[in-house]
């Protein structure tokens, strides 16, 4: 899959302009793992999902937990290393930079649009 931008069009914001999608389960299993950071404008999208941990992760991210139809269902911020962090009715997570979800004013109920860079 190609580089994704991702919006926030409930409120007119850009949470990610370079998210990658984790479509396989290696990139599922993975995710992050091997990064040392993660810039701000980068996300990981994973799907399906419904749970996420940091065990093993050098940085703090911002997670947010979404349904089928892109709508934020949870917030998970400043997410540290060693954490999990779980929605059972979630279809798919967007992991983001810590700060992320602040800084785009996003909540439970705010509409995502995904579309490729």
């Amino acid at each position: 899959m190609a580089t994704l931008t991702i919006r926030n069009r409930t409120k007119g914001t850009t949470l990610a302009t370079r998210a990658d999608s984790a479509d396989t389960s290696r990139k599922r299993r993975v995710g992050l793992l091997k990064h040392e950071s993660l810039p701000q404008g980068e996300g990981l999208w994973i799907a399906p999902c419904e749970a996420i941990h940091t065990f093993g992760m050098k940085f703090p991210i911002d997670v947010l937990f979404l349904n089928r139809e892109k709508k934020v269902l949870k917030v998970r911020q400043n997410m540290p290393k060693s954490r999990i962090s779980v929605s059972i009715w979630a279809h798919s997570v967007l992991e983001l930079p810590a700060g992320a979800i602040a800084e785009t004013s996003t909540e439970p109920g705010d509409q995502l649009e995904f579309s490729e860079a």
